[in-house]
């Protein structure tokens, strides 16, 4: 709020809207300036609120600019690492890459959108990156749906995902073991898969990915390169993905 006010008032004042002007004032001409300001300010209280507003545009869509700097950088480990599942039309158009936990209770909510946005549009690569960030039970069913990816490809592991995000119960051998059948995997095998260094290095590669690129929660989706953090309703999912149409070369 202090450097927002320092701005806000040498603004008002016609002055050069930095901190070294206000540093070269004398005792005496700052606080003169001080008074003027405090003045002007309670006068017109409604100007603290427009340079809040503007000061929040500007910093959001720095944020925004900061996040296509950073999906378009990495935009090689995120749509094609070799490991992770791609869905969709692995032949599409758009890149939707979302980052899961399955225990995320928005990662759940936004599971069957998801899945919806990408049956009903044949231009889009889904690329899931399995990234277990809250606790022991997420690592566990991270381990046991990319040991299904691995042993048992990717139709199989789509399925173990969906039982996975859906299940309420606590993954354990037993449970993992039934999901693994429902979804047509081999359980003797992804058990002996899921604690593999493969598997490991798939999910630090992952963490890896997500701090290089500034990705704290789940879920995060990169829509072709734009980055949206966290849970998004199917309304704004769909002006996304026409962003991103927009946004690629004209044929």
């Amino acid at each position: 709020m202090r450097r927002l006010l320092i701005t806000l008032s040498l603004c008002l004042f016609g002055l050069n809207a930095n901190a070294q002007n206000f540093s070269d004032m004398t005792p005496d001409q700052r606080t003169a300036f001080g008074e003027a300001v405090r003045s002007y300010l309670l006068e017109n209280p409604e100007v603290v609120m427009e340079a809040v507003a503007i000061l929040q545009e500007r910093e959001s869509q720095a944020a925004v600019n900061n996040d296509r700097e950073l999906a378009l950088r990495y935009q090689s480990q995120l749509n094609d690492d070799g490991y992770s599942f791609v869905g969709g039309n692995p032949d599409g158009t758009i890149n939707l890459v979302e980052f899961i936990d399955y225990r995320c209770g928005y990662c759940r909510r936004a599971h069957a959108e998801v899945r919806a946005l990408v049956a009903a549009n044949d231009d889009i690569r889904y690329v899931i990156k399995e990234f277990p960030i809250l606790g022991e039970d997420s690592v566990v069913a991270s381990r046991a749906a990319l040991a299904v990816l691995v042993n048992d490809g990717e139709e199989v592991y789509y399925k173990m995902n969906d039982l996975l995000m859906t299940f309420e119960g606590p993954y354990n051998d037993a449970t993992l073991e039934d999901m693994a059948l429902e979804a047509g995997a081999d359980p003797v095998r992804m058990a002996e898969l899921m604690n593999t260094p493969l598997i490991t290095d798939m999910i630090a590669n992952n963490r890896a990915l997500a701090q290089r690129i500034q990705i704290t929660g789940t879920p995060t989706f990169v829509f072709g390169n734009q980055m949206v953090r966290g849970y998004v309703s199917p309304d704004v999912m769909n002006a996304l993905l026409e962003d991103a149409r927009d946004a690629l070369p004209q044929q």
